[in-house]
């Protein structure tokens, strides 16, 4: 039944490439939700858990993101052809708009008007960020031991300050410990 639902919902190069066209053509500032609700809920490429897992390992990768969840994706569906096609997708409209934007910005950019709509903008992708947040940890369900980790990466980084690679080692002994004892146990 999961093989089936897979090959269903496989993509072709073009898929990708469109499928993360419009992830990048739907966000200002940061696409991640709308990269979850595309590939989880509209598309179902992954399931809810395959992109927390993905999404945990391009966040320990270094570089942007969802530009190596691209990567990952279409390497995934489509070999090397997909890993690029799918971050070529996902970059390419952005990268127009951002030119003809900051061609804007230098002309405009001094107004108070559009230093409001930037304000304005910014308090709308914390609000996606949030409810991405809120779906992910939904996820979870079932592993709630997990969880305390969130609470100490938050206070870790933004609470003691601590360095990002120190945390991130941490965590991913931490996690594998309490992983292993949990699901090594079964």
């Amino acid at each position: 039944m999961v093989e089936a639902t897979e090959s269903q919902n496989r993509p072709d190069l073009r898929a990708l490439f469109l499928g993360f066209s419009s992830v990048g053509l739907s966000g200002f500032g940061g696409v991640l939700p709308f990269a979850r609700r595309t590939l989880v809920e509209e598309r179902k490429w992954m399931s809810a858990e395959e992109f927390n897992a993905q999404l945990g390992l391009c966040q320990f990768l270094p570089g942007p993101n969802v530009v190596n969840l691209a990567v990952v994706v279409g390497k995934r569906y489509c070999g090397l052809p997909g890993a690029i096609a799918a971050p070529l997708g996902l970059l390419a409209g952005p990268f127009v708009i951002v030119l003809l934007l900051g061609l804007l910005y230098d002309h405009y950019g001094s107004l108070p008007l559009a230093q409001s709509m930037l304000r304005g903008i910014a308090a709308v992708g914390c609000g996606l960020l949030f409810a991405m947040a809120w779906r992910m940890g939904a996820a979870i369900k079932g592993k709630s031991y997990f969880l305390p980790f969130t609470a100490l990466t938050v206070a870790a980084i933004a609470g003691l300050r601590w360095p990002m690679p120190i945390v991130m080692v941490a965590g991913l002994v931490l996690s594998g410990g309490v992983a292993y004892w949990k699901l090594g146990r079964k």
